[in-house]
Order: structure tokens, then sequence, then C-alpha cells
């Protein structure tokens, strides 16, 4: 009896701590007509106040359901997420990835499919569903919320000041670069502390020197590979930027990052479409723009794409019903608006109207030529990953440890140890 006791107490005493910091799926069962509390969870720190407005919009609609938020530092985000739902807790409705990481949750039972529960589906444009796609059974675990662009923020005042154009050749962008440093100015704010930043450089740099769509396909087919010399030469490309990144560049972060463009302590920065509502939040008189990080010649550029951001719903959360409520209001077009006007991100959702906020609307005219974000697309499916075989070989390249050839060796060795096309 006293072992059968204390085994019981050893059983609650493990999930206690797991209870405490998954706050369960919901404090309670309901209905639509029934009072539900559902627990929010996103990766967006920097947007807080936006979702609150967003939640505060959706229970004046919905007075039974409360929704609560909470936010955490994307770097924590999928580590703390999976570990909630693991324990059998985690949010109700929450911020999802797309493309592997949402294949990891998926494949583990913890997301609702949604292909038979919103009908809506049908009206998204495909490759916003493809990053909610699974590609184990084909089912569709997340209503897509963003699509993102990568490419060269520059700030207008500085290149007024100067007399810069906005470079339709690399060497005329090496040569903004270089005005910039003489000037006194840190030309570019990227930095390589954080392995992601180190990927989204290779995402703006990329695409215009080792091919766009026909290097990707070619690549996605295993008819080359990322040894191929196209490829080499677009990462010593990212090389030739370590003049113009800030000193001891190795150590800043995504926050030194964008604090110093935000704070105009910097000329450019490469980056995703969505940095642009946090410089308006940030620094309201900030004057910006962008363009397409450009090739040896000039012609036809291309950005990077990628869908970025899925509304997902916990497959074993007690509010099914309120949970698909709010997931439906996420999917509305009042919520992808408001993405557009005050978040100035571009939304996956179908009839918003893309003429609120001017930048969007570049952000748009940049997408028709794009290419897929490389690493994130097609190689995020099995470990180790694309991403994280080139964040770390961008690193010891960008810190002198790898030359670029080693780099882009390592990448493929990574890759080839799963992916069929390169075992040919």
């Amino acid at each position: 009896m006293k072992n059968k006791l204390f085994s019981i107490f050893l059983f609650c005493f493990i999930l206690m701590p797991l209870a405490l910091t998954a706050k369960g799926s919901g404090e309670q069962s309901g209905s639509s007509g029934e009072k539900a509390v559902l627990e929010f969870w996103t990766w967006r720190t920097e947007d807080v106040e936006f979702y609150d407005k967003v939640i505060a919009a959706f229970q004046k609609k919905h007075p039974n359901i409360t929704v609560k938020q909470t936010a955490l530092k994307n770097t924590e985000y999928n580590t703390i997420l999976t570990a909630s739902l693991q324990g059998g807790g985690g949010p109700d409705v929450f911020m999802g990835r797309a493309y592997g990481g949402l294949q990891v949750l998926a494949n583990s039972g913890y997301l609702m499919a949604l292909d038979n529960i919103i009908p809506e589906l049908k009206d998204y444009s495909e490759p916003a569903k493809q990053g909610a796609r699974s590609i184990t059974d084909g089912k569709i675990y997340g209503l897509p919320a963003l699509s993102q662009a990568i490419f060269c923020y520059y700030n207008k005042a500085v290149y007024k000041k100067l007399g810069l154009k906005v470079p339709a050749t690399w060497a005329e962008f090496i040569s903004n670069l270089e005005t910039c440093k003489k000037s006194g100015i840190v030309p570019l704010a990227n930095g390589s502390k954080d392995g992601w930043t180190v990927e989204t450089l290779l995402g703006g740099v990329g695409p215009n020197f080792y091919g766009a769509n026909d290097f990707f396909n070619a690549v996605v087919a295993g008819k080359t590979t990322f040894e191929d010399l196209r490829f080499v030469e677009a990462v010593k490309k990212i090389g030739e930027l370590r003049p113009y990144m800030p000193e001891l560049f190795a150590g800043v972060g995504y926050t030194d990052i964008q604090g110093s463009f935000i704070n105009e302590m910097s000329a450019h920065m490469i980056g995703g479409s969505y940095e642009a509502g946090t410089f308006r939040s940030q620094n309201p008189s900030l004057d910006f723009d962008a363009f397409p990080v450009p090739g040896v010649k000039a012609g036809t550029q291309y950005v990077t794409f990628y869908a970025d951001m899925n509304w997902a719903v916990n497959a074993g959360t007690k509010n099914k019903e309120a949970a698909l409520t709010f997931l439906k209001f996420l999917g509305s077009t009042e919520v992808g608006n408001m993405l557009i006007s005050e978040l100035k991100m571009v939304s996956s959702v179908p009839g918003v109207d893309t003429k609120l906020d001017p930048f969007v609307g570049k952000v748009i005219t940049l997408l028709k030529n794009s290419t897929s974000y490389i690493f994130l697309v097609p190689f995020r499916y099995e470990q180790p990953t694309g991403s994280a075989l080139w964040q770390a070989a961008g690193q010891g390249y960008l810190a002198g440890t790898l030359t670029a050839e080693q780099a882009c060796k390592n990448v493929q060795t990574g890759i080839a140890s799963y992916y069929k096309p390169f075992q040919k």
C-alpha cells in the first residue's frame, strides 16, 4: 500500500511542473453558448498591443469567450510550446510554424486538421497552403496567416543626404555601402550572432547570384547540389558584406540589428517584410523603403518568398468550439486588414484590401518576382535541417573558420545524409 501511495505521489510530483508551465488547454470547456477561457500563444513579443486589439474586437462579438494572450521570445517559442503540448497542456490556439515546423507537431498529433472544418481554405492561394500542409498525409493543419519577403531596407533620409540612388547592380550596392562607411554611418546593420539572421542574409543576397527559381528547382530535384559554383558564388557575396557590417559583428544579435536600423544608426538592413510594422511603431519618424539586393547585372531582380505563419488549434483543446470560433476570427478579412494597416504585413487571407498600406503594396509588387526560401521550404522536414546546417556553416564562413566552399560542402553533406535525390 505504501509503495502504491508513493508511486501516485511521485507521478503527481513529476507532472506538476508541466501543468504549471503549460497552463492547460483552456481553463474550462465550453461551446459558443457557454463561457470559455482560451489560451492564445504568439512568438511576437513586439506585437502584444496589436493582438490585445484583436482579442478585444473578438470578445466584443463573443463576450462568452475570454482569450488570454501569452507572448514568448521567438528563439524560445518552439521549445516551450512543444514541451507544453507533450505534457498534455499548451495553448488552445497559437501561432504555428510553417513547412517542417508544422510537420513535426502534426506528426505528433498535436494539431487539429482543418480541411473539413474551414471551408474557406479552398479560397487561399496554393503557396500559402503549402506552408500549412503536411507532406505525410496531405492534410492542412493551419490557417495561413502571413506571407513574407526578404529584401534590403534602406534609410531614405541617409540616401537623400549622401545623394545615393537605389542600386540596380551589386557594384552600385557596394558603392553605396562604401559611401556610408566613409561618412561615418554604419552601412549595414546585420550581424551573425543569431544563426537565423545569417539565413536571412542568404535569403536577401542569394537569389540573384545562384539563379533564383532555376537553381531552386534544380537542387530540389537533385539535378545539382549546394556545391554548385553558382551557390558558392552567392555565399562569397555575403562575405563581401563583412567590411560594412558593425564592428565585432559576430556578437551582434537580432535585437541589436533591429535597434540599429530603427534608431537610425545604420543605413541598411537586410531583413523580412515583417520588420516594417515594428519600424513604424518604434520610430514613427523613420523614413525607410526597400529594394531587392541586386545581382551582377541590372534587370529582373528576385526576392525570397515564404509562408511565414499559420493559426493552429491544439488537437487536445477542451474548448474545441470556442477555439474554432476564435480561429475563424483570426482568419477573417477584418483581422487580415488589421495585419496590413497596423503591422504592415502581407496577409494571406483572400479578399483583404492590399491598398491599406503603401509599403505592403510595394512588397506585393516585389513578390511578383520571387523565389522560395531555399532552406526553409524544402529542407526543414528532416534532421539535420537545411536551415540548421546553413546557419552553422554561414556563421563559420563569416567568422573566417570556413571557406565558402567548405561551408557549402557541410550543407550538402548534411542534407545528403537523408535527402534521397542527393543519394543517386
